[in-house]
């Protein structure tokens, strides 16, 4: 799978840019702020919709534009397909696919698939857990679009169940009984959405620990071994020392379990207190927890490592992704760099950004771009 042409307009700085890239390794050369990373981020977007960014969509605009689109042609197995995203400041987006409008943003997910390591992904492992739960999801919803709807039903119900558990729990404090006749029919919902996501998740990380563990060896051979696990709110869930996986009618009524036991304090607080929004993927290196424990040069690791592991898995599932690094050379040692560049010689397409040419290894030679004053032009 490769990138043909990307066509961005009214994309955070870029009023307009197209650009045609090769098979192989692209380059984008320029000072930092010209706006190599605003291209890198509009091609995750597609394959993801979400940037790896920013958590919101409004940034994404130009300022002072009402709409940005994203364009691109993407080969695979020697088809073309183009996929085409319109983000709206305060509507819902639309989104075409070869040219014809889609019901849905997410039915465009599957015609691109990438893997994209950038700076922001040391927050994987330095992070809130939420940064980790978003990197699972990004991650499920490449391998399996259909997720993304569960995904979607799931904060939707969340935020529905939250907004009544505010409501009675104010009404409570104020004297009142506080209405929460429609609450079973709501954690029903939250229940099932979350089961599945929770499922999925699972299966993921089982699916990944052996390919990170290897990534990790291979990038930091003296740093010792890599782990990570499921840590789910849902009691007796994870089932990462077996590695055996509840079915999802089991892991549904574990839930629903689980809700009843909080429901008083989640009344009391207004929020809601178990289901997948709750977990975090716990990382380990040498059985301690790298968050707080791990130096710098060894998050850096473990960031690429599930990086390379996601890439592994999406290659094995299907076409093999387009790999895009953002502007990491620059973080890495001399033996990082080189490990990295020898892994990202043998994808399909890679596609870099870099502030100085002498920033890429010279194992990744191929076609150059220098982005400079708002435009982009082909150097070599």
């Amino acid at each position: 799978m490769f990138v043909q042409h990307l066509s961005v307009a009214d994309f955070r700085s870029w009023t307009r840019a197209d650009l045609a890239f090769d098979p192989g390794v692209n380059v984008l050369v320029g000072r930092n702020g010209e706006g190599k990373t605003n291209l890198l981020e509009a091609i995750g977007y597609l394959a993801t919709l979400g940037s790896h960014r920013v958590a919101t969509d409004a940034p994404l605009i130009r300022a002072g534009a009402d709409r940005a689109v994203v364009q691109a042609a993407v080969v695979s197995a020697g088809r073309q397909l183009v996929l085409e995203i319109e983000i709206t400041a305060g509507r819902a987006n639309r989104a075409k696919l070869n040219r014809a409008p889609v019901t849905r943003p997410r039915d465009i997910l599957g015609g691109l698939r990438t893997v994209l390591f950038a700076p922001e992904d040391l927050a994987i492992v330095r992070g809130d857990p939420s940064e980790r739960r978003r990197f699972l999801d990004d991650v499920l919803v490449q391998l399996t679009p259909r997720l993304a709807g569960v995904r979607a039903d799931y904060e939707r119900v969340l935020k529905q169940r939250a907004a009544l558990l505010k409501t009675a729990g104010a009404a409570r404090r104020a004297g009142g009984a506080g209405d929460l006749r429609t609450l079973e029919v709501w954690d029903g919902h939250l229940a099932s959405s979350g089961a599945q996501l929770l499922a999925a998740r699972l299966e993921l990380v089982r699916a990944m620990r052996p390919h990170a563990a290897q990534a990790y060896a291979e990038l930091a051979p003296s740093s010792g071994q890599l782990d990570l696990s499921y840590v789910s709110s849902v009691e007796n869930s994870a089932g990462n020392d077996t590695g055996v996986i509840p079915p999802v009618e089991d892991l549904e009524r574990a839930l629903l379990d689980e809700l009843a036991k909080v429901r008083p304090a989640e009344i009391e607080r207004g929020v809601s207190l178990v289901g997948p929004h709750r977990d975090d993927l716990e990382l380990r290196l040498n059985a301690l927890p790298l968050r707080g424990y791990a130096s710098h040069g060894e998050g850096w690791s473990a960031a690429l490592a599930l990086r390379l592991a996601c890439y592994e898995l999406l290659s094995a599932d299907g076409a093999e992704p387009v790999l895009i690094l953002d502007d990491v050379f620059a973080e890495l040692d001399t033996a990082r760099r080189d490990q990295l560049a020898g892994i990202a010689a043998k994808a399909e397409q890679v596609l870099i950004s870099a502030a100085v040419p002498g920033d890429v290894p010279p194992a990744l030679s191929g076609a150059q771009y220098l982005v400079a004053d708002g435009e982009v032009r082909r150097d070599r």
